[in-house]
Formats: structure tokens, sequence, C-alpha cells
């Protein structure tokens, strides 16, 4: 474990600094600090450095000493970068803790934690900022000479940049280049993040005097009399309303788009473009100064005294309990006492409204982080972090690497989704558990949040590890959904489907619609049909570099894959046996909405899964068009089950639950019942009472029953006796290990003895090696072998040393050659 100590060092004293490389290096590398830098190196700062050859990396500096390196000559620090430290020596803490848990590198826990633009090395790409006007003059000779550069050729490495001015630190000019708002820094170049504006119609000043307005009434009526009802519904509409949207005054004057259009630029009416809330507008009043329910007011105080007692508390509050009320109290009270909060979200684009909802109440002391800012806003955040100006951070999982000075409260909203999970790269670490040795190292508190806990923090709350509160109540007293199982068999034998669709969700449908009402349909499955087959010799369209079958894409027309990204031309022909009999067969989101519109002509349809959803703001816009019900029935992934709060959605349709009831997984119905609980959770959250029409195979389904009369506590039972049966968690800890190779008869050889030499330390723990689900992606083989270790009896830290000693000795024989090992801990 690094030591992190500040020491007062002499000028001419040799001094060599120990600092994390961006990078997957077993060790930390050390320095050389030539002596002019004795008194400015400090623990946390940035240097530049050479490694390897010639690359250039941005490193931190973890420690200062005397000691030189016994086995290397320590080259010196190129340039440090920093006046002072912009890394805190708890993050430094933090990082070593998720390496030494997660069984990763610092390096690796480096690159996911800081902005890319804090972390220039040879390979970053350097780009001109096109939206920025910079004033020439300003530029010293080498920044004169990138920006000329970057004029010729758009885009320029590190690298590149050092080959042009002839010197190696070329960090510094760089620094004041991006400082300048002249350059972008960054190995993704993202969109800046907007807020949801809306337009709103003002009457030019002017015309505030009733003479001029006479006067124009006269000019608009004799030579434009659509465009003089359009400034009268404005007049008749100002008596009623502070504000008015453009929509507004189209509908009531009937002018239409054109006529208000020329009134814009004729400079009659102005228009303003105003951050809006995303919030229900019939409740802003409400929210704005609302008062806790009873039952509210009664679990905020057993919160308080739990916190009294235990560091985490866990919030068991049924969909639409009114959990983000209580969570809006504990911030205001910690807030008072002068801490700092996190609040992490799963998905932070599917929950701009708790944004501008907080916002109403903390202003500009809440910042908000996340992997979809651009460089020069992600570092801005981490900057006011530092500087303690940001008092409330809302953020993603990436948001608990942030340089917090004080935290008193970390609240975990949704605490069981698997978005808190990182996949891939290292860290493969979960921002929950993650949270929870934050707060423990700033001496705060957290707070899990979920009307579906996961079963590993239910568990913890019932052996008292955890404290725990219940909301079993539906905020203002508004019911939960009906639920209704539909057999797909029994209409299909009875011949009442309509396409994927039952005659039940269908009237539910057309009941909604008649209504002015709106309707979400869940279908856990992007594309168009997930698999295309030959139906006289049964071919399937393959992936060439994963071991998986194509999905088609009726948008692109192709055939997609999922996991690397390959895209194929669907055949017309079975190339196997020259058929022309080709069908496609499954379903995805993209189908439901292609037939849906075949059925219900009339509706307006939108989708939302990844597909839709990729480019800038479109995720924003479909759910702005949702709210403004300009969409009558939404289609999509689980994306749909995540933070959706609108007042007019009463119906929600699972098209088919067997996707998610039948997956081959321990969790699965742990999973199966989060999903259908949230996603039926979406519907009727205010006033009137929602519809959930679920479609399956199988009606009798436990889970399924479970989900009707939400009851998790027998879910939570039931499943507990069978993990504790075949020893999984929350009674065992899991660690996988992934072996990969280019060639499967080699990893073959791999997996066996790197299994083989961890069953000389653990045994019968040891299972596999096995081939996932999917054996190859991207060209690599893949063998899985996992260990359960039991919770009591057996020191997790040394058994991760002896599967590291296992791993690093399996690297030093021939036989690891073009291997590549991934371990994850607690995997999900």
């Amino acid at each position: 474990m690094l030591e992190f100590a500040e020491v007062p060092y002499t000028p001419r004293e040799t001094l060599f600094v120990e600092v994390i490389l961006p990078l997957a290096i077993a060790k930390n590398y050390t320095y050389r600090v030539p002596f002019e830098m004795n008194k400015a190196v400090e623990v946390g700062k940035r240097v530049v450095v050479q490694f390897g050859k010639s690359k250039l990396y941005t490193a931190i500096i973890a420690s200062v000493g005397t000691l030189a390196p016994e086995k290397y000559e320590a080259k010196y620090i190129i340039e440090l970068l920093d006046e002072r430290a912009i890394v805190t020596s708890g993050q430094l803490r933090f990082w070593q803790w998720l390496a030494d848990y997660y069984m990763c590198n610092a390096g690796e826990v480096m690159n996911a934690a800081m902005p890319s633009a804090l972390k220039l090395a040879s390979e970053t790409r350097i780009m001109l900022r096109k939206d920025f006007e910079f004033d020439r003059a300003t530029l010293l000779d080498k920044e004169f000479l990138i920006v000329e550069a970057l004029e010729i050729q758009p885009e320029l490495t590190v690298s590149d940049i050092v080959k042009l001015l002839g010197q190696k630190t070329v960090m510094p000019v760089l620094k004041l280049l991006f400082e300048k708002n002249v350059i972008h820094i960054s190995e993704e170049v993202s969109e800046r993040y907007k807020p949801r504006t809306r337009a709103f119609i003002t009457l030019n000043p002017i015309y505030h005097d009733q003479e001029n307005l006479k006067e124009l009434f006269v000019i608009l009526e004799k030579r434009a009399p659509k465009q003089a009802d359009a400034v009268l519904a404005y007049l008749k509409l100002k008596r009623h309303q502070s504000a008015i949207t453009k929509n507004e005054l189209t509908e009531e004057s009937g002018a239409g788009a054109a006529s208000i259009k020329s009134l814009i630029e004729k400079e009659i009416f102005i228009v303003e473009e105003v951050n809006v809330s995303r919030l229900y507008h019939g409740e802003d009043e409400a929210y704005d100064n609302f008062d806790l329910s009873e039952q509210q007011q009664e679990i905020f105080k057993h919160i308080q005294s739990e916190f009294t007692n235990k560091e985490v508390v866990l919030l068991h509050g049924v969909t639409a309990s009114g959990k983000t009320q209580i969570y809006v109290r504990l911030i205001e009270e910690m807030i008072a006492s002068g801490k700092q909060v996190l609040y992490l979200l799963p998905e932070i684009a599917l929950t701009t409204h708790i944004i501008e909802r907080l916002r109403t109440y903390f202003g500009a002391t809440i910042g908000v982080y996340h992997s979809k800012f651009n460089d020069n806003e992600r570092v801005e955040v981490w900057q006011k972090v530092l500087n303690n100006e940001y008092k409330v951070v809302l953020g993603a999982r990436s948001a608990v690497f942030l340089p917090f000075q004080d935290l008193g409260l970390i609240i975990v909203d949704e605490e069981h989704e698997t978005s808190y999970k990182q996949f891939d790269p290292a860290p493969r670490y979960n921002a929950r558990d993650a949270a929870i040795f934050l707060a423990n190292m700033h001496s705060g508190k957290v707070l899990l949040g979920s009307a579906t806990p996961s079963f590993e923090s239910y568990y913890n709350a019932r052996m008292q590890k955890y404290g725990f509160a219940e909301l079993t109540e539906r905020y203002g007293g508004v019911k939960l959904p009906e639920i209704e199982v539909v057999s797909i068999a029994t209409e299909t034998k009875e011949k009442t489907m309509q396409s994927h669709f039952t005659s039940v969700l269908m009237a539910d449908i057309a009941e909604a619609l008649s209504n002015k009402e709106q309707v979400i349909l869940f279908q856990n499955r992007r594309g168009y049909a997930p698999v295309l087959m030959c139906k006289i010799c049964a071919y399937t369209p393959k992936c060439i570099n994963c071991d998986v079958s194509l999905t088609f894409h009726k948008s692109s027309g192709k055939l997609h894959c999922h996991y690397c990204g390959y895209k194929d031309d669907a055949p017309q022909i079975c190339p196997a046996c020259g058929s022309t009999h080709l069908e496609y067969k499954g379903f995805g989101t993209e189908k439901i909405e292609d037939e849906l519109a075949m059925l219900l002509p009339e509706a307006r349809i939108a989708r939302m899964d990844l597909d839709t959803t990729r480019s800038r703001n479109s995720l924003q816009n479909i759910l702005n068009d949702l709210e403004e019900k300009k969409i009558d029935i939404l289609v999509g992934t689980q994306m749909v089950a995540k933070g959706l709060d609108f007042a007019d959605v009463t119906v929600i349709g699972v098209i088919n639950a067997d996707s998610l009831l039948k997956f081959p997984d321990y969790r699965a119905n742990e999973r199966s019942y989060q999903m259908l609980a949230q996603v039926s959770g979406r519907a009727g959250r205010r006033g009137k009472q929602g519809k959930v029409v679920i479609q399956t195979y199988d009606p009798g389904h436990r889970v399924i029953k479970q989900v009707i009369e939400n009851n998790y506590t027998e879910l939570y039972f039931t499943e507990m006796e069978e993990r504790r049966s075949f020893k999984y968690p929350p009674f065992y800890r899991i660690i996988n290990l992934d072996v990969k190779h280019k060639n499967p008869e080699i990893l073959y050889n791999q997996a066996a003895y790197l299994a083989t030499e961890l069953r000389k330390n653990f045994g019968e723990r040891v299972i596999g090696p096995e081939a996932p689900l999917v054996s190859r992606i991207r060209n690599y083989y893949i063998k899985s072998i996992m260990l359960k270790f039991e919770k009591d009896n057996l020191s997790i830290n040394k058994a991760k040393a002896i599967i590291r000693d296992v791993i690093t000795q399996f690297q030093t024989t021939k036989l690891s050659k073009g291997s590549v090992v991934q371990a994850d801990v607690d995997p999900y």
C-alpha cells in the first residue's frame, strides 16, 4: 500500500517520485526530480514523463521520497503541470482500494477516473474548436504554429506536435491552448450537454404603447389578417398566463407556424429560449414548496435515527412513493451542516427531471457529471468539486471519482440497477459498493434507494449490517397499477392474436388512445428480427468475428452484430443451399414499431432503444415529445423501465416476459422481478390507476405471480434458499477469470493449466474452465473459470493475492503467449 505523506525537502536534495501512469502496468514507476522542481513536487500533482522509448504520458505523483529505484536508473521528470494538486490524497487511497479489491492496476483506475484532458499522452488527439472565435494576436509563437498546423490537418496527436515544435515539453503549451478554449483534447469529442429548452414568445416592448398597437392592427388586418389573429391571440393569452409558448400561440390563434415565423422576422414577436424543467407542470408549485406526507415524515425521521448507529441505510419504497422528496430533505440537512452530497443515478440521460427538480431547490450549488459531457465541462466540474464550490453533485457511476473534500452523504438511487457495474474495460467496479467505501473514508453516510432492492442489499439490511426503512404507499394515495397476465399460447390457439399483440393488450391500447392517454410497450430486444433462417437447410448468418447470429435491422437494411459492430447485407438467396426461402425469426423493438403502425395507423408511435438514442439530444427529444403528448405509443427496451415519470402514461404492455424469465443465470428471477416491477411502475403515477398487461407463454410462473401481488419478500426468501444451496451471493463471493486467445486449441490448454494451478490452492472452489454463452468476441475465443469463496473462515484478500500470483506465474510461462486474462470480482 502506498504512503501519501507530504514531507518538506531542501532545494539541493536528490528527490524521487513514484507516479501512477495511465497504463495497465503492475507497479508504479519511479522518476528523478530535477533540483529546480524540488520545492514544487507534491502528491496529487501531474507530471509529464517519458515511458518506453519515446512515448510521453501525464502521470500523477503518488509519493515523494529520497530512495532511488534499485533495479533501474530513474529518468528525469520532463515537466510539472500543476501549481496545486488536482488529485487529493483521499482519492489516491480510493484508487488503490479499487485496484486491490477489483484486481486491476492503479493506472487502469486512473484512466477511468480522470477526464482525458487532464491525462494527455502521445496518442491523445488534438482538434481545433470550431464553435469558438479566438484572437490570434493573443497566441504565442508556439501556440500559433500548432493552430496553423491544425487548420491544414484537422487532427494531430501529441507525438505529431512534439515533432512539429522539435521539443519534448509540449504539454504546457497544449494546456494553455486548452485553457484559452482554442483546442479540444479528447479521445472522444462528444457534444456539449444541453438542458431542455422551450421557445417562449413575447411582444416587442414598442407595442406596449396603445397607439403603436392600434397602428400595427390597422396594417396587419389589411395585409396579413392571419398575423393579426396571432397578435390578438397573444394578448388574450397574456391576460391569464405570464409565459406563452410557440405551440400555445399557434393552437390558440389557428394562424399556423408560417404566420408566427413572419411576425418573429418582422420583430413584432421576440423569441426567448428558456431552460425549463421536465417536471409535471401541474404540480410545479407543489414541488417547490412540498410538504412530506405523514408516512414520508415518519420514514425521514426513521432514516435519521438509523444513521446514528449505521453507516448505510436501505430505503425500500414502492414505485412513485416519493423517495426523491425524502432525498431532498436529507440533502438540505447535509448542506446546512456544510458537507458535500453525491447523488448517484443509473442513467443520467433518463433522469433529467431529477436534475431540474434539484436545481429548483439548490440552484448553482449543484453540479452534474457524467461521460456524455465534453472534456471542457468535465474538467470544469472536477475543478469546482476540488474547490468545494459544488455542494451537491448529481452523476452516473463515474461521479464517484470526483475530488470531494468533505463528503457527508451519498444517495444511490435505484441501487439494484446493473448500470452501476462497469463491465469493460477495467476497473470492473460496482459504483454502489465503491460508494460505501468512499463514504466510509469521509466518515459520511450512504442511503440506498429502490422499489426492488438487490438481494445483497436486502440481505445486509436483514442481517442488521445496514439500517432499513420502508415506504409502502404511493405518494398522494395513488393506487399501484392493476396487472393482468395474458397467455400468448391460449390466444394463439383461439386465433385472437394480432401479430405479436394479444386481444387484451390491443383493447387496452385502443381505450387509452380514445381517452387521449399514452402507452409504453416493453420488449427487451432491439433490432427488427434476431435471426434470419433458411427454411430448407436452417442456415443462419453468423458474425465473422463473434460466435453469435446477426440481427436484422430494417432501418439500415443490414444484418448487425451487437457485440463487435460488424454489418453485412441481408442475403436474398441462401448461400448454403441456394434456396430463396429465407425468413426472419423472433422480433425486436423495430418490428414491434413497424407492425403496430400497420395495426394502428392513426397512432403516433416512437421507439426508444440504443439505435434511436445514439445521436446528440435524440433521447431527450423523445422524452420531450412524450411529455408534450406528441407520442401516443412508446416502444422500448429496458431504457423505458428507468426513471420515466409522465402523468398521462396509463397503459404498459410487456410484449414477451419469457425472454427475461428463461435466461440461464442465477439472477434471472431477481432481475425479471425487478424489470417487470419497474416497468409496471411507469403506469398511473399521478391520479388515475394504471394498467399493466404482461404477455407470456407461462402465465403461472412464480415470479409473475409475485409481481402481481407485489410480493418482494416471498421472492427473496425463495431465491435465498436456492442461493444458499448452490453457493451463490450473498452467501458466497464470486470471482470470474476470463481467459482469451485467438486460437481455440491454445486457449483450451491455457485455461486448463490455469484452472489446475488454481485448484492446487483452492480445490473444489474452482469451477471450469467452461465456454461462456458467447464463446468468441472480436476474434478472441473465451474460457471462463469461476471461483466461489465462502464469506466465513476465509480471507478474501489472501485469496486474491494467491490468484494474482498464479496469474503472474502463468504469464511468465511460454504457454501464456498471446493470451489475455481478465478478472471480474463480484460479476453481474
